[in-house]
């Protein structure tokens, strides 16, 4: 019976590997990287065609020494991920781009990889600044089924662990 309930209640979770923030022409963009592990529960349910949402959230801060850091910007993604038995294909939706994957796992290697994120202007970043730089992907739990809300708040099973990478950035120089 131990056993049962050992391997049964198996959580998600949502792991940063790395960000960056990389200038371009017209401001900074973010690049980043998760590992991501659903859980057996999540991965069963999204093979019998329960939608899952996960948000990516930015937030640049500018670091002051005797105030509260002041608030640069927010940027956020929205990720609809959906099992599809007529084509037997998961569909990655974001915005108006639709993606189809042939398996799970390749789907969530795509939701895992950010890359050239536009995130920031140019001009609301000053030379040489400190700033304090936050990157998050979470499953949005509030879009699930209402019985799978219900469920999430107290098994484990339906509960994605997400971590917050921070990091200090600070504004190169422009040249010229």
């Amino acid at each position: 019976m131990l056993l049962l309930t050992a391997f049964g209640a198996q959580a998600g979770s949502i792991e940063p590997k790395r960000a960056a923030l990389t200038p371009g022409e017209d401001g900074y963009t973010l690049s980043a990287e998760f590992a991501l592990d659903l859980g057996n529960r999540l991965e069963d349910a999204v093979a019998r065609g329960v939608p899952l949402y996960f948000n990516l959230e930015f937030v640049l801060e500018r670091s002051r020494k005797y105030w509260v850091n002041e608030h640069v910007t927010t940027r956020s993604l929205s990720y609809r991920l959906a099992y599809s038995s007529l084509t037997r294909q998961y569909r990655l939706t974001t915005g108006n781009l639709h993606q189809n994957f042939g398996s799970l796992a390749e789907a969530l290697r795509v939701v895992g990889r950010i890359a050239a994120l536009p995130v920031v202007d140019q001009d609301a970043i000053k030379a040489g600044e400190s700033y304090e730089a936050a990157v998050r992907l979470a499953l949005d739990r509030s879009q699930l089924p209402k019985p799978f809300q219900v469920d999430a708040i107290t098994d484990r099973a339906l509960q994605v662990d997400a971590k917050v990478l921070r990091w200090q950035f600070v504004a190169p120089a422009v040249a010229p």
